[in-house]
Formats: structure tokens, C-alpha cells, sequence
């Protein structure tokens, strides 16, 4: 199964992120599951006295059979190791998808929270709802799902005429929406006129035939070396022969290579035939020119960003590439002609920039773009945010908030940290300086500044205001202020004034609420309840951290 999600601030930027094969299995409630985990370690899973990760998993393995009543498991469920943390002082945290009746559960994820010794400490479920059906035999048939999602895809593209419309469907137990109900989650996908893709997640009633949900499946925003938006930067490369590769053995492997402006081919929503995007080469170990005429430039930012976003999560948060494995991804740049998209997908674990059309959009490889396309592949291995409603603005939040960050961390002189996204790639004819703005979302003429009952209603990368909002008032604080030679304003939805605790402090609260406590279907209600457990878990319930977390939800509504 593979999704693509684009970033949004014109028709057809969003961000994309494919995922291979499902993430559940049926697999029963005991330590044998742990080898099917590739989860991530924080820094202390290095030391002589913490527990391995097989010892973790035995642990909450026992703790979660011993309290199945209470997490709402019964004997028709089976479950599924996703993630595991160690936090410093040993306490465990551990993920867990399930299925039923070995159909996969959406909102059957769940956490466990583990003392240092393995004892039971707490556990944070996406839903709390007992989880019972009838019947798993579906009313209304494959086929009929599948003609309706690809309805839906064409409905979601008024105006484009769609090529090569297919439509997937999978049988689920959709615990998301209210009561549990069996349901088919169809991924429809097609080609629009320019031969770009498209697709969507239908989620239909399998007893009645009704729409659930649907959402976008294109997740986005959008050495030495000269580079487009950044300068001459360092890059780490492999010798090859007499001359050098663009891959990065301190990284991962992480390499950068050139589609020559082909697409993939795709049947389905499987992706058959890759362009051929073979790793670049140079005689001299000097790339690029800093000019689009010179097709390595955007291959260094490429680069640059993948390098820079993986320094940010290991030297900052512990994780050791995007899976939390030690693995590096790898670019594909010059995707297609006039592309105005870049995508994280999981299903070749690698980034896809296009070069955009020239005039809306120049090169879609700018360091923020970049840090916010592989951060949602952070997202799809920990919480895997649902990519609609709150959830989904969220997801897009999460990743706006960390390609943020990652610029701040980059601390490069050619593309100064403020708190915009995307401001590097727009050109003229796009009509304002940037994609969003986190201090006043609503600058975009779309984007929430404040909670209300219907912002879920909104698409996901303009609900994702609020969350966005939110951690530029509790990093900077409200009022003006010049950020990156850039004029910012944090106003606040409640008229108070919120006093800021910094992007570092920002970053580690919310990177612990996304692995630890925020689960498929959080939304802002439970984000606030999951950054102030975060906060209390870092900096103490009585903290100042602990009180400005709470005041900065206050000041964009979320009570």
C-alpha cells in the first residue's frame, strides 16, 4: 500500500509520503513479537545499564497480557510492536498497532508506559472504546468501495481530466470515527493532465456504503558544494574511481541522485517502475554552481537538507536517521518538468523534489521544505498522526514545526531561521513571501490562528494553524519582534501575554508528546494534554515550562 501527501499553499503544492505494505499484522500479545519491531532508542539505549530493547519489549509484553481487560484487548485481537523508547533514567514507553480478527485496526494504537524496572506506569490509547463487531462480512462489496473512492478522487480534482484511475481497497475496523464499524479504507490514485499523481484515502461504511472520510494521500508543503538557497555548503561524499559520489557513508548511506526529469510509473497505487534516479557523480568533489543551469545545485540542497534534518534528530533528539535504525534515505531531484511538489515516500524511504514551474514555484529543495517532508516519515514511525481532521493538522504541524526547527539548527548565514515555511521556493507569480506563516497563520488568507469546534472541517494543512500558532507563542512568546531579518508578530486569541521558553525547549516538548504520548487519532485537546505531559516529564509539573505549555494552548484557544 503506498500514500502520497503534497504541502499546500498553491493548487497543487501539498506533500506526499507513500507507505509500503501494511504496518499490521496479527501477531499475539508476547516477547517472540519483538523482533518484527524496528523501533528507535533515545541515546541512553546506548549506556551499560539500560535494558535492551528485547528486554523492553518483554517486558511491556507481559505488562500488556496481564492487563488485556483493561486496554480493551480481548481474545478476537492480536498486536503489534511499532516503536520503543528508553528515556534517560530507564522508564519505558512502547507502541503497539493491533488488529481484530486479523483486520487492521484504525485507532486501535495504543502506548505503554513502563517504570525503569518494567512495571506497569500508564498507557495512552487511541481510543477507549470497546472494540466488538457483529459481523466482519462486508455489505457492500470491493468493487463497489473501490468505484466509490475513485468517484471521490475525481470529485476532490473538479476541473482536471484524470488518467489511469485505480482504486485499492483494504478491509479495516475503523475505530476513528465514533462506535467501531468494518469498513473498507480505499487508496484511489490517478494522473492529472501533466501526467503528475494524485491520490486519496476513501474511508466507506462497509454495511452501508456511506463516506466515512477521505483525505489527500500527498503529504507536503511542498558538500562542498554551491548551492541554490544555501550558499557553499560542506557535504560529505564517497571516492569512486578517480572521481566522487554523492553519498554520505556518515549518514546512513543517504545519497542524492538525478531523475532526468522522468516520473514513475504506478498501477494502482503501487509505484512498478521508479525513474531511474542514478546517484550523481563529479571529478573534483566541488558541486554545483549555485545556478539552476547547473543540474547539480539542487542536488546539493537536496543533500544539505537530508544531511542537516538528520543532525537535527540525532544531536538534538537521539534518533539516528528518520526509522530511528541507523538507515539513511536517499533524493531524487529534477523529478519530472515544471514539477511543483516535493514528497517524502516510505515505500523507497526517499525525498522526490521537483523543480517547479518557474514562475509560482522555483526548486522545491529548500532546507525547511526538506526538513518537512522526512519529518512526517518521523511521524509515520511513531504517533502516525491520521492524515485527516485534527489529526491530519497535526501531522502537518508536526512537520511544519520541526522544518522549522531544523533551519533554526542549520544556523546558515544564506537562509537565515524564521518561522515561515517555504520562503525560499515561491516566486512571484505564488502572490506572498511565503507558503504559512507560524506566528499569524491567517496571514495565508486560509490558515486558523484559534480552536474552534469546526477547525477540523478545514484542510489539513490549514487546521494545522492552530498547532503551528501554538509553538511559535510558547518558542518566541507574543508581540513583535524581529526573527531571521524577518518582522514577526505572536498575537494570541485570548488577548494575554505569553512569555516564551525557546525553540529548544519548544523542540523537546514536542518530540517527546509525538513518540511518547500522542497516538493515531490525538487531537488538540489531547496535543495539550500530551505536551504538558511531556513538559512535566522534562522540566517538572510545578515548572515554568509546565505553565507556559498551558498558557500558550490558552492563547490560541485550545482549553
Amino acid at each position: 500500500m503506498s500514500r502520497t501527501r503534497h504541502i499546500r499553499g498553491a493548487r497543487r503544492i501539498r506533500g506526499s509520503r507513500h507507505v509500503g505494505g501494511s504496518r499490521l499484522a496479527t501477531v499475539g500479545i508476547s516477547a517472540a513479537a519483538t523482533t518484527l519491531l524496528a523501533g528507535a532508542l533515545t541515546p541512553s539505549a546506548g549506556a551499560a545499564d539500560a535494558p535492551s530493547r528485547d528486554t523492553v519489549l518483554g517486558n511491556a509484553a507481559a505488562v500488556v497480557a496481564d492487563r488485556a481487560a483493561a486496554l480493551g484487548l480481548t481474545s478476537a485481537q492480536s498486536t503489534r510492536p511499532r516503536d520503543v523508547l528508553v528515556d534517560a533514567d530507564g522508564t519505558q514507553h512502547v507502541r503497539y498497532d493491533r488488529t481484530y480478527r486479523q483486520l487492521p485496526v484504525l485507532g486501535g494504537d495504543f502506548v505503554v508506559h513502563l517504570t525503569s524496572a518494567g512495571n506497569y506506569r500508564g498507557a495512552d490509547r487511541a481510543t477507549a472504546r470497546p472494540l466488538s463487531l457483529s459481523s466482519v462480512k462486508p455489505s457492500v462489496a470491493a468493487p463497489k468501495a473501490a468505484g466509490l473512492a475513485a468517484a471521490a478522487l475525481r470529485l476532490a480534482n473538479v476541473g482536471e481530466t484524470l488518467r489511469k484511475v485505480t482504486a485499492s481497497p483494504q478491509l479495516v475496523v475503523d475505530a476513528l470515527h465514533g462506535a467501531p464499524k468494518l469498513a473498507w479504507r480505499t487508496e484511489a490514485a490517478g494522473r492529472d493532465s501533466l501526467g503528475n499523481p494524485v491520490s486519496r484515502v476513501v474511508l466507506t461504511d462497509a454495511v452501508t456504503g456511506r463516506q466515512i472520510d477521505a483525505w489527500d494521500s500527498i503529504e507536503t508543503a511542498t558538500g562542498d558544494g554551491r548551492s541554490l538557497y544555501a550558499g557553499t555548503v560542506p557535504l560529505e561524499t564517497t571516492p569512486s574511481g578517480s572521481g566522487y559520489q554523492l553519498t554520505d557513508p556518515t549518514r546512513g548511506n543517504t545519497y542524492t541522485g538525478d531523475t532526468q526529469n522522468k516520473t514513475d510509473s504506478c498501477l494502482l497505487i503501487i509505484c512498478y517502475q521508479r525513474a531511474a534516479s542514478p546517484v550523481l557523480t563529479d571529478a573534483d568533489n566541488h558541486w554545483g554552481s549555485g545556478a539552476t543551469s547547473d543540474r547539480a545545485s539542487a542536488a546539493v540542497d537536496a543533500q544539505y537538507g537530508t544531511n542537516t534534518t538528520w543532525d537535527y534528530y540525532k544531536n538534538v533528539h537521539g534518533r539516528s536517521g528518520i526509522a530511528g535504525d541507523g538507515k539513511g534515505s536517499y533524493n531524487r531531484v529534477h523529478y519530472g518538468s515544471g514539477y511543483n511538489n516535493a514528497f517524502w515516500d516510505d515505500s523507497c524511504f526517499c525525498m522526490t523534489y521537483g523543480d517547479g514551474d518557474g514562475t509560482t514555484f522555483g526548486p522545491l529543495v529548500s532546507l525547511d521544505v526538506a526538513g518537512h517532508e522526512m519529518s512526517h516519515g518521523v511521524t509515520s514511525k511513531t504517533a502516525a498522526l491520521t492524515y485527516s481532521g485534527e489529526p491530519g493538522g497535526l501531522n502537518e504541524a508536526t512537520s511544519d514545526i520541526f522544518g522549522t526547527l531544523v533551519e533554526f539548527y542549520a544556523d546558515n548565514p544564506s537562509d537565515r531561521g524564521d518561522w515561515r515555511i517555504g520562503e525560499k521556493i515561491v516566486k512571484s507569480g505564488f502572490g506572498r513571501s511565503a507558503l504559512r506563516y507560524m506566528d499569524q497563520p491567517s496571514k495565508d488568507g486560509n490558515s486558523a490562528d484559534c480552536w474552534t469546534s469546526t477547525v477540523g472541517d478545514l484542510d489539513v494543512h490549514y487546521s494545522s494553524g492552530v498547532a503551528n500558532h501554538f509553538a511559535y507563542l510558547l518558542a518566541e512568546g507574543s508581540g513583535p519582534k524581529t526573527i531571521g531579518g524577518v518582522a514577526h508578530n505572536g498575537t494570541t486569541c485570548n488577548g494575554a501575554t505569553v512569555t516564551g521558553i525557546g525553540k529548544a525547549k519548544l523542540g523537546a516538548v514536542w518530540y517527546r508528546a509525538l513518540t511518547v504520548y500522542m497516538t493515531s487519532s490525538t487531537k488538540y485537546a489531547g496535543a495539550r494534554t500530551a505536551t504538558l505531559n511531556a513538559a512535566k516529564d522534562l522540566y517538572g509539573a510545578g515548572s515554568s515550562e509546565y505553565r507556559a505549555v498551558g498558557a500558550a494552548w490558552s492563547a490560541v484557544s485550545v482549553n
